[in-house]
Parts: C-alpha cells; structure tokens; sequence
C-alpha cells in the first residue's frame, strides 16, 4: 500500500523531504497519537490529513491533475502543481494560434509561491487582458519533462471557468467549461483527463503531505526546486512554530511570543535534515508546531522520522497531541 498509517494510544506525527493573539484556556480532549504516512517510490503520492480524528482523509498520485482553480463564487485564481516543479510563461500574444515555440520561456518563466499568498501565483490576474501563457507540466517520476500546454483563460463566474487549451503544436485544442466545485477550496483540471477531483472537502483535512517547489533565495540566480514537507489548509488553518523546546513542555501560551500564521509552508520541509556522511535524515530537534484546525481546536505537533519501518525515505512520522 502507498500509505500506511500507525495509530498507537499516545501521539500524532508528519513529515517530508529535500533532496530536492492571544491563546484560548486549553481544554481537555482525550490523548493524542502517533501517525505514519509513506508517499510512495519517488516521493509520487499526495496524503491529506486531519489531525482532530488522526486520519488519512484522502491520497492521490502527484500527477493526477495539473491546475487548481478558486471555486469559492468570487474566485479566479489558479495555482500550479508544484509537486511536479511546474511553471507558466506570460506571453504576449492573444490568439492561440500565434502561440507556436517557447523562446524566451526559460528567462521568463515563473513558479508559484510555496506562500500560497493569493498575489504570488505563476498565472497571475489574466482577467485584465486575457493574455495567452504557456504551461510548463514539469517533471514525471524518472525527472523528464512532462511537455507543454497552452492556456488562455476567458471567463470565471460564480459557477463555472472558460478558457482554451491546446498543445503547443496547435493539436487537441478545445475549450474547456469547468464547473466550480464549492465544496472543496479549488477545483482540480487535468490537461489530459479534464475536471478531476483531489482536494478534499473544504474543513475536512489540515496538513498534506507532499513534494512542492521552494524557492532558495540564498542562491543567485533564485533556485526553484523540489522538496517534500507539509502544507497546511491556509483557508481554514493556521500554524505557530515553537523552536527550541521539549515537546512536553509545549503549551498554548507559547504562542505569545510565536505567533500563528497562515502561510501554506509555515511547517514546509525544513524539520529535516539530510546528512551526506549518513546518507540519511535526522529531524530537527525540540522543533514544534501548534496548529488551529477547522473546527478551532488546537494540537501540538512534532515530527519525529522521515524513514519508514523498512528504512525507506518519504514516510514522516510524527506526534500530535490536543491541546
């Protein structure tokens, strides 16, 4: 099975990977436990979690869909797939057919934000002039490119999307009438299947586990590239990062001085470390999160193993207690 979830009696945990106000009385919800999600050979499945029932909610591979698309009733933006390093090309041009090669994509290019900061998207505000882009699908299991799409976004209202897509050749274009699920935070397209459904039920999951694009400032030029950690539901969660402090001796009040945030990878990768003398990952001492669910309870969470019982990568483990 790709994913295989742990439940002992006491502690909840997570993980990932690289090689790519004031709080409220806490009150008394039961004990917590201890999880264990593998993503699969090469990193390839996505695991979306709830911390309140310590479940596995939903798991997809990473190269079921393509484009996520707001679905509340005022929503146009869209964001990538960045579990597969993908990436979008504003170009000039406003008829599909001018569209035919790619120069000027490498200098031009851009990823989304791994923020998940509505203003930090690849595709940007295309209602302002409905501009053509080209989409880089990234990368498949082996590392290769997975090719080129073209895109032209026409429409968006309360209940549906309109746009054009076609390969970059000119074949197999279509256009597209995507009915919004308002169930879920973003409805899912796939170029190649269409509508797909993968993010569960808005309020229903926390945390998913999976590879995305970080962006390493430190380099020059900026280094777009993969990593695995977890993402947060940033409509409806919101996180503090409590370092330098025993798991047991975290509580609500730490997040006074480590206040909540909703950036989508405000937990992100970096509770990890990779050793090139062990050849292995070593998590990040005394590193915790406090996390605000959807139904407003509070967990503490730490992780505590990104290798699995067979000594496999890509199987974070970690413990989550309520708070």
């Amino acid at each position: 099975m790709r994913t295989r979830i742990i439940l002992p009696l006491l502690s909840v945990l997570l993980a990932s990977c690289i090689k790519e106000e004031l709080p409220v009385p806490p009150t008394e919800r039961g004990p917590g436990a201890v999880m264990q999600a593998c993503l699969g050979p090469g990193y390839q499945d996505q695991v979306w979690i709830d911390l309140g029932s310590g479940s596995v909610v939903a798991t997809n591979s990473k190269f079921a869909w393509d484009l996520a698309l707001e679905s509340d009733a005022d929503g146009w933006r869209i964001q990538l797939n960045g579990a597969r390093l993908m990436a979008a090309w504003l170009t000039t041009a406003h008829d599909m057919a001018l569209v035919q090669d790619t120069i000027g994509m490498s200098a031009g290019k851009l990823v989304d934000m791994p923020s998940g900061h509505p203003d930090s998207t690849a595709v940007g505000d295309w209602r302002i002039d409905h501009p053509i882009h080209v989409i880089d699908l990234g990368l498949d299991a082996n590392g290769s490119s997975m090719g080129m799409w073209k895109l032209h976004m026409l429409h968006a209202d309360a209940n549906e999307y309109r746009f054009e897509v076609a390969h970059l050749d000119g074949s197999q274009m279509r256009t597209v009438v995507l009915p919004k699920d308002h169930q879920r935070a973003h409805t899912c397209f796939s170029f190649a299947q269409g509508a797909v459904t993968i993010e569960p039920p808005q309020g229903t999951w926390d945390i998913v586990l999976t590879q995305y694009t970080h962006r390493f400032r430190e380099y020059d030029p900026v280094l777009s590239y993969l990593v695995t950690g977890a993402l947060i539901d940033r409509t409806t969660t919101r996180v503090a990062r409590i370092p330098n402090t025993p798991f047991e001796l975290v509580s609500l009040s730490d997040t006074i001085q480590h206040p909540f945030h909703d950036r989508r990878d405000i937990i992100g990768y970096d509770w990890k470390a990779y050793s090139f003398v062990t050849s292995s990952y070593t998590v990040v001492p005394d590193l915790n999160f406090i996390l605000e669910d959807a139904e407003g309870f509070f967990h503490k969470v730490q992780f505590t193993e990104f290798h699995g019982p067979q000594g496999q990568v890509g199987c974070p483990e970690m413990r989550v207690l309520p708070l």
